[in-house]
């Protein structure tokens, strides 16, 4: 059930038997979301934490006329609000884009691993690191990378992520956002977006069919997308 989780913390460091026993111990409750369901509302005040087992999530804001910023996307392995356990109350929303299976972890066992795990706690501590080093290279896009650049640069990252988990298959991978969703995560219209991904077909750097995305030409769409996958530290080693 976990398998997810357990290979994305296994790309940092080495995870013993014992430790793998103590995470799955922790699903004690599951729960399938619907698409466009919050799984933790902005305001809220969770005594868990979510991980995705299945499906595609994405962190949000919503600004007061009523557009939205997705500020993070999540998929299989990802604790989407672990940080929620010591902020206590949520200040942004997490939304299925997909349906969404999910395991619950109560916040009081996380407490409990962290008093007597100390290995499994750094690396809980590593996957907030992780998604602040993710923050930091989408504001980079963001701001300094052409629109295009920035698409290029999203589905790197999100293959090199599915990849951990076992979620491609060969250069492909099911990337099931709408064009609207898309639109969202880069800050653009979607007639923006739609010129960009057709530039990047013409290209042949990548074809986007029914919802699977294949990586025609890794080495040009990295170069162009100035990708350099070190933020996601694939790296395994004592931490």
């Amino acid at each position: 059930m976990i398998e997810s989780l357990l290979l994305n913390l296994q790309s940092h460091d080495a995870v013993t038997q014992a430790e793998k026993d103590l995470l799955r111990s922790l699903v004690k409750r599951e729960k399938h979301f619907s698409v466009d369901e919050d799984l933790v509302s902005e305001g809220s005040r969770p005594m868990f934490s979510t991980l995705l087992l299945d499906g595609f999530a994405a962190r949000y804001k919503i600004l007061d006329d009523g557009r939205r910023q997705i500020t993070s996307l999540h998929i299989a392995g990802d604790f989407v609000d672990l940080h929620a356990f010591p902020l206590k109350i949520m200040d942004h929303g997490i939304v299925a884009l997909t349906p969404c299976h999910v395991a619950l972890v109560e916040h009081d066992d996380l407490k409990r691993i962290t008093e007597t795990s100390p290995h499994l706690t750094r690396l809980f501590w590593l996957d907030t690191l992780i998604d602040g080093a993710i923050h930091r290279e989408w504001i980079v896009a963001m701001g300094r990378k052409s629109k295009k650049a920035h698409i290029a640069q999203l589905l790197c990252e999100l293959f090199v992520r599915l990849q951990v988990v076992l979620r491609t298959d060969g250069q492909s991978f099911h990337f099931p956002l709408t064009q609207v969703e898309l639109a969202d995560v880069v800050g653009i219209s979607v007639v923006h977006l739609n010129k960009s991904i057709q530039s990047l077909r013409k290209e042949r750097l990548l074809t986007w069919t029914n919802h699977t995305v294949t990586i025609l030409d890794w080495d040009r769409l990295a170069q162009f997308a100035e990708f350099d996958p070190l933020y996601l530290n694939l790296s395994v080693e004592p931490r």
